[in-house]
């Protein structure tokens, strides 16, 4: 029996090597949701706080963020106006829970951290699914004193709030999401 030299032994392939996150600076992209989920804490904090907490919406309110929200809602949104208590869950959620997640996507950005993919496919699939169907369901069929008289400014002011994280879910498809540009 001839034993194989160390030449002539079938050498174990090793595991692929995961590729390499790209810089920051090449995912433009990433750098867009950076922008708009900082900015997306900032309305949390000013609009859905404001609902989530059942605060009345009225002009002489000495809340600041009472009379920022009374003016839109008293404009262009007589359901947010309304306090449904389906709708004070769904901002609070906003305003309490998704605000944290908005944190950590940043954070995750930022980093490279590819862990936040499953939780960025998450929380996309709740604020579409949340804010799409019954939120704009009620706006644009619901009744006549919960639709919106404007569904174009309705629709500018929200429609971001659930075409970016369409668009977040987009871009989470395939595993590792930082190492390619989209």
């Amino acid at each position: 029996m001839t034993t194989a030299t160390p030449e002539q032994r079938p050498v174990a392939s090793a595991a692929p090597a995961t590729p390499a996150n790209l810089p920051l600076r090449k995912r433009p992209i990433d750098i867009f949701f950076l922008c708009i989920f900082s900015l997306f804490i900032v309305t949390c904090i000013i609009s859905d706080s404001v609902e989530g907490l059942g605060l009345d919406q009225v002009a002489d309110s000495k809340n600041i963020l009472v009379q920022w929200n009374y003016t839109y809602s008293s404009n262009f949104d007589p359901l947010y106006q309304s306090h449904p208590l389906w709708l004070r869950f769904i901002s609070g959620t906003s305003a309490f829970v998704y605000v944290l997640f908005y944190i950590l996507l940043i954070v995750a950005l930022v980093k490279g951290f590819n862990w936040i993919q499953l939780y960025a496919v998450i929380y996309a699939t709740m604020i579409i699914s949340l804010t799409g169907i019954p939120i704009f369901g009620v706006e644009f069929f619901g009744a006549v004193g919960e639709r919106t008289p404007n569904p174009g400014m309705f629709l500018l002011y929200n429609g971001p709030y659930v075409l970016i994280p369409l668009l977040l879910l987009i871009r989470m498809r395939k595993p590792l999401p930082f190492t390619r540009k989209f």
